[in-house]
Order: C-alpha cells, then structure tokens, then sequence
C-alpha cells in the first residue's frame, strides 16, 4: 500500500504512555528512520474517555497535529479490545465467563462479551465520537477497528445469541437435532431453552456443537466490528476501514471470510520460533493473507480506497515483533540483519510494508518487556539502527507494490475443517488441519514453488494444481467444486482425512474420503494411526508417518505402496485419470524429502514450474509481477554466500545485475527483472 509512493513503514504508537516533551522525541526518531504509518488509540479507550460521556482529546488531537506536520500518517484505532475499568464497573454482566462457568475480572485487556448489549453499545458510542471528531483530520489514512478479535464467552448474553444463531442456520429444534446428530447420548432438544454453549462437561462434549459454537463466535465478533465499521465509513467514505487479525488454531475467527467485510486484510504474526522454521512460518503466514485478500475481493463490490489506492484484494503486516521473538520456552534474540531480512520477505509475499508492535518499548504495564523499534536502550541502539536501515530499503520497493505474487499451485484452507479436527475422540490428536497445510506449504516452498491459499469454491482458473490437506469437512458444494474441477482438465492432490465429514461433521458413510471417491477412484476402508517415533516404509524409499490408510483402488493406479507391516503391498500413493484431469491421493505423511519430491512430481504434471528453478537451497525466491514490470525477491536463508542467475537491477543497490546476482549470507536482493530475461 503506497502512501504518498511509499511502502507502510511503522507499527503501534502509544503516546498516552508518555508525556508530553517525548512526542515531538519520537516524530523525529520517525522522521529519522523513514516511518510512513504509525496506529494510534488502540489501547487508550481510559485515556479518552476517562469517565461516561466525559471525553478527553486534546492529548490524541496534539499526538496527530505533530505527526501530520513530521510526515507521518496515522492509522487511527477504535480502543474497544480494552474497556476502561469503569465500565466492567457499570456492567458486571458484560465481563466474560469461561467454560467453567467462571466471571472473569477485570485488570487486563479484552475483559469484555461481545455478545452484551452494554459493551456493544459503548464500543458504538466512542466509535461515533472518534469519527466525529477526527473525520477530517489530515493524518488521517486509515481506520483501525478494535484490535486481535478472539474473545469468547459463555454467559447469558453469549449463551442467548448462540440460540439466535442457531434458529437462523437449522431453522427448527428438528434441523438442529439432525445436524447434531442428538439421538446420541440422549442428548434430543424438545425446547430452544435445552440448547446452551459447550460448558465444560463431564466427558466428550458434542463435536458439531462445538464446531457451531465457533462458527457463532466468528460471526457475532464480525457482527461487532461491522457496527464499527459501518459508523467510520458513514463518517468517511474514502477511508479505507480495517481490524488486525490474530493468527493461531484458538482464534474463533474465520479470516477468509472477515476478508469480504474489511477494506484491507491486515495480520499480526508472532513467529513461535526462533530457529530456521521461522522462515517457513513467515512465508506460510504472508500466503495466508494474500489468500484471504483474495477471496475477499472476490465478494465485495465497494470500492472506497481513497488514499491507500487498491486496497481491496491486498493486504498488510501490521503488526510483528522487531526483535525478541517470542516462542514457547521465552524470547530469543534476533542475530543482526534478521529484521530486515523477515520484512522484506513479507513484502515477497505481496504485503504492502511491514509494521511493528511497537514503536517505543513501555517502560510498565503487563508487556513491558515486549520488544519495540525503540527499546529500552533508546535510539542509540542496534535495534534502532537497524529500524532505519530497513526504513531506508523499504523507501526503495515503492514500485514492487504495483506487483502481485505469481503462484501455480493452490491450497485448500478452511477454518472449520481446522475447529472440527481440534475435537476430541478423534482417531488421532495429532492430526491438525492447520498443521496439514504448513506441511504442505513447507514441501511446496522447498521445492520453488510458490502458492495461494483458497477457499473451497474459489475461481480455480490459472493454478496448475489443486492440493487439499486434511481438509476434513465438505458440504456437497465443495465435493462438486473438486469433481468438476478435476473432470474439466484440473489436477488435485488429496491429502488423508479429507471429505471425510459433512459441514455438521457428521461421517460421510460408504467409505473414505466419502466426498471424493470417485474422483480419487479409491475406497478406504481403515484409518491407521500411527504412534510416536512409528513409521512405515514406502516402496518409493521413503516412509510415512503418524498416519496410514487401508486404501482399495476403485479405477485408480498405485503410485508408491507401503512395503511393511499389516498394509504391506497396498496402495499408500494412487493416481486416477477422472474426465480430462487428474486426482492424487496420499493416504500417510510422507517424511520431508519424499513430500517435496511427490508434490514437485505432481506439480511438474500439471504443467507448473519452480519460480526460479536455478535458486540453490535455501534461498527463497518469489516473483511479483505487474502490467509492466516484474520483480525478482532473493532471500538467502542460509550461513554463507549464494549466486543466483537473474538479470535486471537490483533495487536495494542500484547495482545493474547482468546474468547473476551473489546474495551475502543472510542477504536480500530484489531485481526488476529485464525483458525476456
């Protein structure tokens, strides 16, 4: 997203931490470092309305004069992920309830339902002040809608609106008795008033009401940042509107299906490791917006760009961390240079910039070790540094934003599948569908490929090749997106425990994968789980794992076999000629090298090409092209040195690349590439 023909450059700015005489400090610290966007307010709903109806801008009308007079754009935020304490005071019945049944207290950010009248009403009434007042301000560029949705709820409020829900997607206690296949257990609905949230239980809870309890969440928290979004718009239709979204398996969120309702598709990602995965990690999180930008604008027809042309389909970083990261054990240090590095990959991967949480590191509160672009140390630091080191490579890539990422293969995402594969009493705990589609993407990846993620449904035309991993569930519109797909000339790939379920999650009879046995023209008649440390030979060379399938070919031709144990000599791998395309089937988890060489074999055969076949291993490559240009980006991932075969100019340099351009160790380089190069 270009801003005034720049890349966004800057992340969250939370002046209310700070006085006074540190404003103008850190527009010039943002002046220095070529910062283009900062978010302001998100967390400051205490500071602006410190009492009901009682409101205090002139600190926030200071904040934006200074920055609009420094440069710098603001993105400015609704503050309602954190109620003010005088209003969980007001309103006891708007604090959350667990599972448990337990009111929780205030004294830490998202303390809300929002499923209470009260808070929604409250989140509406500073929404309207904020547009009110700011509307016209200059700094203005972007709306920023509350902050990380997520929250969930299981009280009166939550508890009445899931029922609502519930009335307008099964119709009647029949319709949802059969969808929740209630015979079970005698669990049977005779009255609306039986039907509550999955509380905790005394064993196995019902998996589609608790797959319907996610789908609820999603759209009542889409319910509540639409109301927001609806205000800012009347106020400002030339200003984009947008709501960062949280990425992670808890998250009861549908983010492909958000994309049709915001402006921009905007994510914060907090990699959760700090070794050679965070790479794969960043790429698949960056695929995954760009997938979810996608299919957004493919169901919207409202245009309102205003200063941030092209918004719609595209997305944005709008929130990373600039140097410890944070993974499970604690924090680890990033080593130098690997900020920018990660950034530009971003930027690969067709972001519009790349942003930070935060600007400058709070000196309290309950993150106060979380890292910011100004630490602790001050500007007289690496961090800082190399802050403006990265604001001044950023300030050359203006021109890569009129470029989309080229990508032959597609990958099936779908946030349910993912919610009914966390249920419980499955036959394996293991098999994730979030987890299915990094696998994938990581094979993918290290074979040169580059993908989008869609949507079952989603236009399929110009992807060679369709992969579907572990896409549990499948109504029969999907089964009939993948059938005619492939009988007219497509190529998919079937990953195990896919179409195995209907959208209730209810088993498909007849044999797996219920909804695509005759594409696959297989039948299979036994799931085997595999244990810990356990694999099964292939005779291909390589192995499966954690997962193995009694396969029957129904039409289909062997492709790899188990070579050992009870499946001995069956089908692990099978290909079937359906209409005038083609439909694999994997039925294990290959280990890594075997993946990459299956799905690069199917690739191939569907007519799709590496992205730069001649890139040595580990160093990514990812080309994003436009009407009149394109653009080459070289990530070199690995300890040493590595020559690339490219042509062009290199734009972090302004070197002239004649037939191969030599990346340093750790190094980036981004080439517009020559014609016919």
């Amino acid at each position: 997203m270009a801003l005034d023909g720049r890349l966004c450059y800057g992340g969250d700015y939370n002046p209310e931490q700070w006085p006074a005489e540190v404003w103008e400090q850190d527009v010039e610290l943002m002046r220095r470092a070529r910062v283009t966007l900062v978010t302001v307010g998100v967390f400051a709903w205490s500071r602006l309305e410190p009492a009901p109806g009682r409101y205090t801008f002139d600190w926030l009308d200071r904040v934006l004069d200074l920055l609009h007079a420094g440069g710098i754009r603001v993105a400015l935020a609704t503050p309602t992920a954190s109620p003010p304490p005088w209003f969980s005071l007001a309103h006891p019945d708007a604090l959350p309830v667990t599972a448990d049944g337990v009111r929780l207290h205030h004294g830490s950010r998202d303390t809300y339902c929002a499923a209470a009248p009260a808070y929604r009403a409250a989140a509406r009434r500073i929404t309207a002040r904020l547009a009110e007042r700011y509307a016209d301000h200059p700094a203005l560029a972007l709306w920023h809608v509350h902050n990380e949705y997520g929250t969930i709820c299981h009280c009166p409020h939550a508890e009445a609106g899931f029922r609502r829900w519930l009335r307008e997607r099964h119709g009647d206690l029949d319709g949802l008795n059969d969808a929740w296949t209630t015979s079970f257990w005698s669990q049977h609905h005779s009255d609306w008033a039986q039907v509550s949230t999955p509380r905790a239980t005394q064993y196995l809870p019902n998996p589609s009401q608790v797959l319907d309890f996610r789908r609820y969440w999603s759209d009542e928290l889409l319910a509540a940042y639409v109301e927001q979004r609806d205000l800012l718009r009347a106020a400002t239709p030339a200003v984009p509107v947008t709501t960062n979204y949280v990425l992670g398996d808890w998250v009861p969120v549908d983010h492909a299906r958000w994309a049709a309702e915001v402006d921009l598709v905007a994510i914060d990602h907090y990699p959760s490791d700090a070794g050679p995965s965070v790479e794969e990690q960043i790429a698949l999180a960056a695929d995954l917006a760009r997938g979810w930008a996608r299919h957004g604008a493919r169901h919207h027809a409202r245009a309102a760009d205003g200063d941030l042309p092209g918004t719609r389909g595209s997305w944005l970083l709008i929130e990373s961390a600039p140097n410890p990261t944070y993974t499970r054990g604690g924090t680890h240090t990033r080593v130098p240079g690997r900020m920018a590095r990660h950034s530009l990959a971003y930027v690969a991967r067709g972001s519009r910039g790349a942003m930070f949480f935060q600007w400058r590191a709070s000196r309290g509160g309950a993150e106060l070790f979380h890292s910011a672009l100004v630490p602790h140390a001050g500007p007289d630091s690496r961090i800082f540094r190399e802050a403006v080191e990265l604001g001044g490579l950023l300030d050359r890539l203006a021109e890569v934003d009129a470029g989309v990422v080229e990508a032959p293969v597609a990958v099936a995402w779908d946030a349910a599948s993912g919610w009914a594969l966390q249920q419980r009493a499955l036959p394996s705990d293991r098999i994730h569908h979030h987890t299915e589609v990094a696998l994938v993407h990581r094979a993918l990846r290290r074979a040169g490929y580059a993908c989008d993620p869609v949507l079952p449904g989603d236009p399929l035309a110009g992807y060679a090749l369709l992969v579907l991993p572990a896409l549990y569930l499948a109504d029969d519109a999907t089964a009939a997106w993948v059938r005619d797909h492939v009988h007219g000339g497509g190529h998919v790939l079937v990953g195990y425990l896919s179409g195995v379920a209907d959208e209730h999650a209810r088993i498909r009879l007849g044999g797996y994968p219920g909804a695509y046995r005759d594409v696959l023209g297989v039948r299979v008649e036994e799931f085997h789980p595999l244990g810990d440390g356990e694999e099964v030979p292939l005779t291909g060379g390589g192995t499966g794992r954690f997962w193995a399938e009694t396969v029957r070919l129904a039409g289909a031709e062997p492709v790899d076999a188990y070579a050992a144990g009870v499946l001995a000599g069956q089908p692990a791998v099978t290909r079937h000629r359906y209409g005038d395309g083609v439909a694999w089937y994997v039925s294990t988890r290959p280990d890594e090298d075997t993946y990459r060489r299956l799905l690069d074999e199917a690739a191939r055969a569907a007519g799709a090409s590496p992205t730069c076949p001649d890139a040595p291993p580990g160093v990514e490559a990812v080309r994003r092209r436009g009407p009149e240009a394109s653009w080459l980006f070289l990530l070199n991932h690995t300890g040493s040195a590595q020559r690339v075969p490219t042509a062009g100019i290199d734009l972090l340099t302004g070197a002239v690349v004649e037939d191969a351009v030599t990346l340093p160790a750790g190094g980036v380089a981004v080439v517009r590439e020559r014609a016919g190069a």
